[in-house]
């Protein structure tokens, strides 16, 4: 006897990522580090995230208010390696903007 497989529609919920899976890195660059002074941060995120998520990740992972998110998708860049063609990851990338008084430090774990 067969059994018949259930269908799923596409429009079924997918589970929540975890915070942890939201934030993938701190995104520590030159123009990152000037965006510092104006209480803003800026993270490597998951490509599947949205705003309100991160918002909640960063919220909760850091115990900060966060007053605003701004996600850009970075695509790859096309580079030569010994001659021969290769592209780099493609990341999206979260400016979140601290309400004032709060505050992420990254150099201070090191």
């Amino acid at each position: 006897m067969l059994k018949r497989r259930k269908s799923v529609s596409k429009n079924a919920e997918q589970p929540a990522l975890s915070h942890y899976r939201v934030i993938v890195a701190p995104h520590i660059t030159e123009k990152s580090t000037l965006l510092g002074e104006n209480q803003q941060v800026v993270f490597k995120v998951a490509r599947d995230a949205d705003k309100p998520t991160i918002k909640a990740a960063v919220e909760s992972l850091f115990k900060v208010e966060v007053s605003s998110v701004n996600t850009m998708n970075v695509q790859g860049k096309v580079k030569r390696f010994r001659g021969r063609l290769g592209q780099r990851a493609a990341f999206k990338k979260a400016i979140i903007c601290l309400k004032p008084g709060s505050k992420i430090d990254f150099s201070a774990g090191v």
